[in-house]
């Protein structure tokens, strides 16, 4: 299943950085992702230093793993608990729900997830 919370097309997530369980820029999953990498997900600090006191360090850059390191405003596919964790800590970023897997909602309820639902600017 690689559909979004909406049941369509998966969008990209990022490619700048580059993110998701395969690295292909999308949230996409399989049985094989046991984090469920599912959640696309717009960096703040407060969620960055939250996972990096919870063990899961996204801020410090892992050149062995080609990983630049995250900061703010960075998209990236967060797994479906962790994002969890965060709302129920009161630290949960915004998310991209047309870039979302629908196997999210196996953790969470649409309902919840779209209270977070990122809403670009109008002009």
């Amino acid at each position: 299943m690689n559909t979004n919370l909406f049941g369509e097309k998966l969008e990209t997530c990022s490619n700048q950085p580059l993110t998701g369980y395969f690295r292909d820029g999308c949230c996409r999953t399989d049985e094989s992702d046991q984090g469920a990498h599912t959640v696309c997900a717009i960096m703040t600090q407060e969620f960055l230093d939250f996972s990096k006191a919870k063990g899961n360090d996204l801020i410090t850059p892992r050149p062995e793993w080609q990983f630049t390191g995250l900061k703010p405003g960075d998209r990236w596919c967060l797994c479906a608990l962790r994002w969890m964790e965060a709302y129920q800590a009161g630290v949960a970023p915004m998310i991209i729900p047309e870039a979302t897997n629908e196997k999210t909602l196996d953790f969470i309820a649409i309902e919840e997830l779209l209270k977070f639902a990122y809403k670009p600017a109008e002009s």
